[in-house]
């Protein structure tokens, strides 16, 4: 086994192949940016080495700092974990000229699936179903209208070289088509350096499937069942799971079966995943391989109990496998949730900032787990991707790891950036997923007009109501006790107050006893128990004998509480305060019509139009990119052009204004 390896990365997966090589003994070496040199993963390693400023095509991504990095620290191997070099064949083969060992596959395999092109010509030969469409390289856009005609609308406009979501776009026409071509080359030209791009047809109502494979030196080649992938925003995914619900033994042998088979076709050594779309009829075609650790790896772990980290180590060592494909068993569900800092009621675009306050949920009891490259104090910035963490819970079947799921996400408390855990939470609360009706339209479909906090009705309502009770009044009997006004251990016997949510006065009665509050809505009574003290961010409640978790939020005078995907800023006030209130006149937002603002911190790339030209609904005004994706802003109306406030290269800050019309 290796002395020492080199993480040819950054955040959540350098920390966790840094776990699995020290728990083996193996001593390890991270490398980092300057945005990263207080990082978790440096911290975490036995060496350190920089590599260079924050961008990644000046740091991560340049290999010749990379290979100096190991002759430096004397690293026998480097695992690359994913994206970056992670399927860079050159990068691979350099190392192994150096005499250093690549935690991954062989160079050969890299290439030959790295390229979606090529891939697919590989995978058609091996026996593999694959989905119809135009396997050359596109020259133009005319090119790429022509040929979407050819194979019919819907299409995917895709990267060859791409990965993660970027470099892909649906296209449903022309106009559609001859966009997203040159998107998608810019997003595949500054994320992977290569901008081909091809065509396939776009398979509606699909679900994202992927075969987990393992391979070793000595021709075994098996793999651990399926993850299913299909709960999706702009072609990234967001929750996975294993198994899928979807799959029986026999589908899911049958495309085991060609994922093996495509691995066998390679030579392939190491972790990888075959990528598949299921139709409606259950048909299945084959997507791409990644030759690499997939993010939602964690989820097979916790199913099958093994390392996936650890045994490619042991592969890239030389050692056989140590299972055989009868040794494979399973256990129970998992799924995992991918925590982002951006805001989902933004249409999820991306957040920046530092974690000022970052709480995870109780990972005691091992069925919890989760992955993070950050902590508290940690910045989340504009050269990465800007996941937070990956939520993975377990459960014997799916509907108790989704309940162990729902109660993380209420305990994961995250402050100093916008993040998705409500909108996550949401999702796990959702009939459908429920049900497992899935498919990678789940968010178009379920969020058509994008995502808002659910508002609680009926009995949520009720909890959101004791909750905010219950803390009140506790802040209550503080006041008095500092203003001498009544006994602290037992300030007064009842409450009567009003509680104002989303509008709506409720007026509740708040009665006291030695280990309970009882709260009186309209005749109900409602429990409530809990050892809360102010200032604490959660609130850990039993709530007519059901456990639930409430995120607290004091603002003013009012609290913001988040529970089960809702969120609501509650006002608790006396009755006389009440009715004094809802006389206050209500504040008026500036008007921001005239403007175009960016929608989110980025760089400008483009403005595609100039002072005193008049433009129309639907016309492109301006590219911003952030985390290496292209967003394209239109004109939501029509208007003249009066002044244009940013240039191309401008750093731009959320709501800061690119143009001003008349």
């Amino acid at each position: 086994m290796f002395g020492k390896v080199l993480i040819a990365n950054r955040g959540e997966i350098a920390c966790r192949v840094i776990r699995t090589a020290k728990r083996m003994g193996i001593g390890t070496v991270a490398v980092y940016s300057d945005a990263d040199q207080d990082s978790l993963a440096v911290r975490m390693a036995d060496e350190a080495v920089r590599l260079g400023p924050p961008p990644a095509n000046e740091s991560y991504l340049v290999a010749d700092k990379v290979l100096a990095a190991v002759e430096q620290t004397g690293a026998e191997a480097v695992h690359p974990g994913y994206g970056f070099l992670s399927e860079n064949a050159e990068f691979a083969r350099s190392l192994i000229t150096a005499g250093i060992t690549f935690v991954g596959p062989p160079p050969d395999a890299i290439a030959s699936m790295g390229d979606k092109i090529e891939s697919k010509k590989l995978a058609d030969a091996a026996g593999v179903s694959t989905v119809p469409g135009h396997l050359g390289v596109i020259e133009d856009a005319d090119a790429a209208v022509e040929i979407a005609n050819g194979i019919g609308y819907p299409v995917m406009i895709k990267a060859s070289a791409g990965g993660g979501g970027k470099g892909m776009r649906i296209a449903r026409g022309d106009s559609e088509v001859a966009g997203g071509f040159r998107s998608a080359q810019n997003e595949a030209k500054s994320s992977f350096g290569d901008d081909r791009i091809f065509i396939e047809k776009y398979i509606e109502e699909s679900r994202h499937i992927e075969i987990q494979v393992l391979a070793d030196g000595h021709g075994n080649v098996i793999h651990l069942g399926e993850r299913e992938c299909s709960i999706q925003r702009r072609h990234q995914k967001v929750i996975e799971e294993a198994p899928s619900p979807a799959l029986d033994e026999a589908l899911r042998e049958a495309m085991g079966g060609q994922a093996c088979a495509l691995a066998r076709a390679v030579d392939y050594q190491s972790a990888g995943t075959v990528e598949f779309i299921v139709d409606r009829d259950r048909n299945f075609y084959f997507l791409e391989m990644n030759t690499r650790l997939q993010v939602e790896h964690p989820v097979t772990e916790m199913v099958t109990g093994l390392d996936l980290v650890e045994l490619m180590f042991r592969i890239a060592a030389g050692e056989p496998l140590p299972l055989t494909q009868k040794d494979v068993q399973t256990n129970g569900w998992a799924i995992e949730a991918r925590v982002y800092a951006e805001d989902p009621t933004r249409n999820f675009l991306p957040a920046i900032g530092r974690l000022t306050r970052y709480r995870v949920p109780d990972t005691a009891a091992g069925d919890v787990r989760i992955d993070t490259g950050v902590g508290e104090g940690s910045d989340i910035s504009i050269f990465y991707d800007p996941m937070i963490a990956k939520l993975v819970t377990h459960g014997p079947d799916r509907a108790a790891a989704i309940a162990r799921m729902r109660a993380a996400l209420d305990a994961y408390y995250i402050r100093g950036t916008r993040h998705n855990t409500a909108f996550l939470a949401s999702v796990m609360a959702h009939p459908r997923f429920a049900e497992g009706r899935l498919s990678t339209d789940f968010i178009a479909d379920e969020y058509p007009d994008g995502y808002s906090p659910v508002r609680p009705e009926g009995g949520l309502k009720d909890k959101f109501l004791a909750a905010a009770a219950f803390v009140h009044s506790r802040v209550a009997a503080r006041a008095r006790q500092i203003g001498r006004s009544g006994d602290p251990a037992n300030p007064v016997d009842a409450l009567h107050l009003t509680v104002w949510l989303g509008g709506d006065a409720t007026d509740i009665e708040v009665r006291f006893s030695a280990d309970t509050t009882t709260v009186r809505i309209d005749g109900r009574e409602i429990t409530i128990t809990a050892d809360w003290q102010i200032g604490e961010p959660l609130l850990a409640a039993t709530i007519l004998g059901e456990a639930a978790t409430f995120q607290i939020d004091r603002l003013g005078t009012a609290y913001r509480l988040t529970h089960g995907g809702g969120e609501a800023e509650v006002r608790v006030l006396t009755r006389r305060a009440s009715m004094l209130n809802a006389l206050m006149p209500e504040k008026t937002a500036p008007d921001r019509s005239k403007f175009l603002l960016s929608p989110m911190p980025g760089l400008l790339v483009s403005v595609g139009v100039e002072t005193g030209i008049e433009v129309r609904a639907g016309e492109e005004l301006a590219v911003v990119e952030a985390m290496k994706m292209e967003n394209i802003l239109y004109a939501v109306a029509d208007g003249t052009v009066k002044q244009i406030c940013a240039a191309p290269g401008d750093s731009l800050a959320v709501d800061q204004a690119i143009l001003e019309f008349e």
